[in-house]
């Protein structure tokens, strides 16, 4: 598992700063950047105040750290239920003011 990767993956689409995400979860910046560099594992704790913070789902953000080696033995079944799981998660949690603004433009 990456999860240095993953971290930045969510930080970036979250578009906060290492020291903004460490305030709001509670860590040290620098455990933050231990983190992304890979010179750190974070703790089930670190992940959890991690996501809470991202406002991300926790399996998402395993998810984002999977590498190929992590995910072999996987068929393409399971796959195909653990998108159309994020996908249904994603559209179930997007903000209500961009659902209205996307509704509102279907029907331009």
């Amino acid at each position: 598992m990456n999860y240095g990767k993953a971290l930045r993956i969510a930080r970036a689409i979250a578009g906060i700063e290492q020291k903004q995400l460490a305030a709001g979860a509670e860590l040290d910046a620098s455990h933050i950047s231990l983190i992304e560099s890979g010179a750190r594992q974070p703790s089930i704790g670190a992940i959890g105040k991690l996501c809470r913070a991202l406002q991300i789902p926790e399996p998402l953000f395993t998810m984002l750290a999977a590498e190929p080696s992590d995910l072999k033995g996987i068929d393409d079944q399971d796959f195909e239920k653990i998108g159309a799981y994020l996908a249904k998660f994603l559209i179930r949690h997007e903000p209500t003011a961009k659902r209205r603004k996307r509704k509102g433009s279907d029907t331009a």
